[in-house]
């Protein structure tokens, strides 16, 4: 008897992301705060003490819609109809966009599924 070595298959339309750091949001543009220290002893000790404890990064209106939507209720397909009935023909190819910006944010452990 073989057996199948492989990982099950996953579906990302069915998967629900929700943030997994915290952000801001300034004027329908989402500005993601990623802690500069990933330590926890220098998180407690060194980033109330600085001026700028966190990375910056700002999400352009896609991108913000979309973060504001992974709510930890809605799943992939479901932001993507939202997006489409918002964006329309701006925001194709829609999956494919999706699919890879949550790739990322999943890499930089921005959401978790």
């Amino acid at each position: 008897m073989i057996k199948n070595n492989r990982p099950e298959c996953i579906n990302l339309l069915e998967l629900i992301p929700k943030r997994n750091i915290s952000w801001e949001n300034k004027e329908e543009i989402v500005i993601l705060l990623k802690p500069k220290f990933k330590n926890p002893f220098l998180a407690k000790h060194l980033l109330p003490r600085m001026k700028k404890p966190f990375y910056k990064i700002k999400l352009d209106e896609i991108g913000s819609a979309v973060w504001i939507l992974c709510d930890g209720h809605r799943s992939v397909k479901e932001i993507g109809d939202l997006l489409h009935a918002k964006f329309g023909e701006k925001a194709e190819p829609l999956y494919d966009r999706l699919s890879l910006f949550f790739q990322s944010l999943e890499r930089n452990k921005f959401i978790v599924f």
